[in-house]
Protein backbone atom coordinates (compact mmCIF):
# COMPACT_ATOMS: atom_id res chain seq x y z
CA UNK A 1 0.00 0.00 0.00
CA UNK A 2 1.17 3.50 -0.83
CA UNK A 3 0.43 6.23 1.75
CA UNK A 4 1.64 9.81 1.96
CA UNK A 5 0.48 13.26 3.08
CA UNK A 6 0.89 16.84 1.95
CA UNK A 7 0.02 20.34 3.18
CA UNK A 8 -1.87 22.73 0.88
CA UNK A 9 -2.35 26.10 2.56
CA UNK A 10 -1.50 28.46 -0.31
CA UNK A 11 -3.64 31.43 -1.29
CA UNK A 12 -5.13 29.63 -4.28
CA UNK A 13 -5.47 26.19 -2.70
CA UNK A 14 -8.94 24.73 -2.05
CA UNK A 15 -10.44 25.33 1.38
CA UNK A 16 -13.30 23.64 3.21
CA UNK A 17 -16.20 25.30 5.02
CA UNK A 18 -18.24 23.71 7.79
CA UNK A 19 -21.14 23.64 7.46
CA UNK A 20 -20.97 23.70 3.66
CA UNK A 21 -23.81 24.13 1.18
CA UNK A 22 -24.40 23.35 -2.46
CA UNK A 23 -26.88 24.43 -5.10
CA UNK A 24 -28.72 21.14 -4.68
CA UNK A 25 -30.75 20.98 -1.44
CA UNK A 26 -30.29 17.20 -1.42
CA UNK A 27 -26.48 17.60 -1.36
CA UNK A 28 -25.54 19.21 1.94
CA UNK A 29 -23.56 18.93 5.16
CA UNK A 30 -24.83 16.43 7.73
CA UNK A 31 -23.62 16.60 11.32
CA UNK A 32 -23.22 12.85 11.86
CA UNK A 33 -21.60 13.38 15.25
CA UNK A 34 -24.84 14.84 16.64
CA UNK A 35 -27.26 12.94 14.41
CA UNK A 36 -25.68 9.63 13.31
CA UNK A 37 -28.98 8.44 11.82
CA UNK A 38 -28.53 11.02 9.02
CA UNK A 39 -25.92 8.74 7.45
CA UNK A 40 -28.91 7.12 5.72
CA UNK A 41 -29.35 10.37 3.78
CA UNK A 42 -25.88 10.15 2.22
CA UNK A 43 -26.01 8.42 -1.19
CA UNK A 44 -22.39 7.23 -1.01
CA UNK A 45 -23.05 5.52 2.32
CA UNK A 46 -26.14 3.82 0.91
CA UNK A 47 -24.36 2.65 -2.24
CA UNK A 48 -21.18 1.51 -0.46
CA UNK A 49 -21.71 -0.11 2.97
CA UNK A 50 -17.96 0.24 3.68
CA UNK A 51 -18.27 4.02 3.38
CA UNK A 52 -21.26 4.00 5.70
CA UNK A 53 -19.32 1.92 8.24
CA UNK A 54 -16.35 4.28 8.03
CA UNK A 55 -18.54 7.37 8.52
CA UNK A 56 -20.18 5.70 11.50
CA UNK A 57 -16.83 4.88 13.11
CA UNK A 58 -15.32 8.32 12.54
CA UNK A 59 -18.41 10.01 14.00
CA UNK A 60 -18.70 7.74 17.03
CA UNK A 61 -19.38 9.77 20.23
CA UNK A 62 -15.98 9.17 21.85
CA UNK A 63 -13.89 9.38 18.68
CA UNK A 64 -11.72 12.54 18.36
CA UNK A 65 -12.55 13.09 14.68
CA UNK A 66 -15.66 13.87 12.65
CA UNK A 67 -16.45 13.89 8.94
CA UNK A 68 -17.56 16.78 6.75
CA UNK A 69 -17.77 15.42 3.21
CA UNK A 70 -17.28 12.26 1.17
CA UNK A 71 -17.54 10.91 -2.34
CA UNK A 72 -16.95 7.66 -4.23
CA UNK A 73 -16.49 7.21 -7.96
CA UNK A 74 -14.96 4.94 -10.58
CA UNK A 75 -11.99 6.20 -12.56
CA UNK A 76 -9.95 4.81 -15.45
CA UNK A 77 -7.25 7.48 -15.12
CA UNK A 78 -4.31 5.39 -13.89
CA UNK A 79 -1.28 7.43 -12.78
CA UNK A 80 2.28 6.23 -13.50
CA UNK A 81 2.69 5.41 -9.79
CA UNK A 82 -0.39 3.19 -9.92
CA UNK A 83 0.66 1.23 -13.02
CA UNK A 84 2.49 -1.25 -10.77
CA UNK A 85 -0.92 -2.61 -9.73
CA UNK A 86 -1.66 -3.73 -13.30
CA UNK A 87 -5.25 -2.44 -13.14
CA UNK A 88 -7.38 -0.95 -15.89
CA UNK A 89 -9.62 1.02 -13.56
CA UNK A 90 -9.89 2.02 -9.91
CA UNK A 91 -12.47 2.91 -7.31
CA UNK A 92 -11.66 6.27 -5.72
CA UNK A 93 -13.06 7.78 -2.56
CA UNK A 94 -12.40 10.74 -0.31
CA UNK A 95 -13.48 11.74 3.17
CA UNK A 96 -12.90 15.13 4.80
CA UNK A 97 -11.95 14.67 8.47
CA UNK A 98 -11.59 17.28 11.20
CA UNK A 99 -10.89 17.38 14.93
CA UNK A 100 -13.90 17.69 17.21
CA UNK A 101 -11.83 19.54 19.82
CA UNK A 102 -11.77 23.21 18.81
CA UNK A 103 -8.32 23.63 20.36
CA UNK A 104 -6.87 21.09 17.93
CA UNK A 105 -8.60 22.41 14.81
CA UNK A 106 -6.35 25.46 14.59
CA UNK A 107 -3.15 23.52 15.29
CA UNK A 108 -1.24 22.70 12.14
CA UNK A 109 1.18 20.68 14.26
CA UNK A 110 -1.59 18.39 15.57
CA UNK A 111 -3.00 17.88 12.08
CA UNK A 112 0.44 16.98 10.77
CA UNK A 113 0.95 14.55 13.67
CA UNK A 114 -2.35 12.89 12.78
CA UNK A 115 -1.40 12.59 9.11
CA UNK A 116 2.04 11.17 9.95
CA UNK A 117 0.56 8.63 12.35
CA UNK A 118 -2.02 7.49 9.80
CA UNK A 119 0.68 7.07 7.16
CA UNK A 120 2.79 5.08 9.61
CA UNK A 121 -0.10 2.74 10.39
CA UNK A 122 -1.02 2.32 6.74
CA UNK A 123 2.55 1.40 5.84
CA UNK A 124 2.18 -1.58 8.20
CA UNK A 125 -1.09 -2.70 6.63
CA UNK A 126 -1.22 -5.84 4.47
CA UNK A 127 0.06 -5.34 0.95
CA UNK A 128 -2.98 -4.54 -1.20
CA UNK A 129 -3.44 -2.65 -4.45
CA UNK A 130 -4.31 0.70 -2.89
CA UNK A 131 -3.01 4.22 -2.46
CA UNK A 132 -3.91 6.71 0.28
CA UNK A 133 -3.17 10.41 0.18
CA UNK A 134 -3.81 12.69 3.15
CA UNK A 135 -4.07 16.41 2.37
CA UNK A 136 -4.13 19.07 5.09
CA UNK A 137 -6.12 22.10 3.94
CA UNK A 138 -7.53 25.27 5.42
CA UNK A 139 -11.04 25.13 6.83
CA UNK A 140 -13.48 27.80 8.00
CA UNK A 141 -15.86 26.76 10.78
CA UNK A 142 -18.98 28.92 10.69
CA UNK A 143 -20.95 29.46 13.87
CA UNK A 144 -24.59 30.51 13.82
CA UNK A 145 -23.92 33.89 15.39
CA UNK A 146 -20.87 34.48 13.18
CA UNK A 147 -22.92 33.83 10.06
CA UNK A 148 -25.49 36.46 11.15
CA UNK A 149 -22.75 39.00 11.81
CA UNK A 150 -21.00 38.38 8.51
CA UNK A 151 -17.91 36.91 10.20
CA UNK A 152 -15.91 34.30 8.27
CA UNK A 153 -15.79 32.09 11.35
CA UNK A 154 -13.01 30.24 13.10
CA UNK A 155 -10.11 28.88 11.05
CA UNK A 156 -8.66 25.40 11.20
CA UNK A 157 -6.92 22.67 9.24
CA UNK A 158 -8.93 19.57 8.37
CA UNK A 159 -7.29 16.55 6.76
CA UNK A 160 -8.70 15.10 3.59
CA UNK A 161 -8.19 11.44 2.99
CA UNK A 162 -8.05 10.63 -0.71
CA UNK A 163 -7.96 6.93 -1.28
CA UNK A 164 -7.88 5.05 -4.53
CA UNK A 165 -7.87 1.30 -4.81
CA UNK A 166 -6.67 -0.11 -8.10
CA UNK A 167 -8.40 -3.29 -9.10
CA UNK A 168 -9.45 -4.87 -12.35
CA UNK A 169 -12.60 -5.97 -10.55
CA UNK A 170 -14.22 -3.37 -8.30
CA UNK A 171 -16.12 -6.03 -6.37
CA UNK A 172 -12.83 -7.52 -5.21
CA UNK A 173 -11.97 -4.24 -3.56
CA UNK A 174 -15.33 -3.32 -2.08
CA UNK A 175 -14.70 -5.28 1.12
CA UNK A 176 -11.44 -3.40 1.68
CA UNK A 177 -12.46 0.00 0.42
CA UNK A 178 -12.41 2.08 3.57
CA UNK A 179 -10.98 -0.17 6.28
CA UNK A 180 -7.35 0.56 5.45
CA UNK A 181 -6.05 1.67 8.83
CA UNK A 182 -5.27 -1.85 9.99
CA UNK A 183 -6.60 -5.39 9.81
CA UNK A 184 -7.32 -5.22 13.54
CA UNK A 185 -9.79 -2.37 12.98
CA UNK A 186 -11.63 -4.38 10.33
CA UNK A 187 -11.86 -7.37 12.65
CA UNK A 188 -13.02 -5.18 15.53
CA UNK A 189 -15.86 -3.85 13.41
CA UNK A 190 -16.95 -7.31 12.39
CA UNK A 191 -16.75 -8.69 15.91
CA UNK A 192 -18.10 -5.55 17.62
CA UNK A 193 -15.73 -6.11 20.49
CA UNK A 194 -12.58 -4.42 21.80
CA UNK A 195 -10.82 -1.31 20.57
CA UNK A 196 -8.30 -1.31 17.75
CA UNK A 197 -4.75 -0.25 18.78
CA UNK A 198 -4.56 2.24 15.92
CA UNK A 199 -7.75 3.95 17.10
CA UNK A 200 -6.36 4.08 20.62
CA UNK A 201 -3.23 5.72 19.24
CA UNK A 202 -5.30 8.42 17.52
CA UNK A 203 -7.33 9.12 20.64
CA UNK A 204 -4.17 9.34 22.73
CA UNK A 205 -2.59 11.67 20.18
CA UNK A 206 -5.64 13.91 20.18
CA UNK A 207 -5.67 14.21 23.96
CA UNK A 208 -1.98 15.19 24.21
Amino acid sequence: MQADFSVELGRGDPALEIPWRSGDPAVRFYDLKKCPELVLQIPEAAAYPEMGAFLGRMNAPAFPLATAKCDVWENRDISPEEEIFGAERKLVSYVDLFFVDERLRGSLEKNEQLAKELCRLLHHAPEIAATVELVIRRCYYHQANAARDGDSGEEGFPARQNSGACSANIADYSSLQIEKESPELARAKRQSAGKDPSVANLETEASN
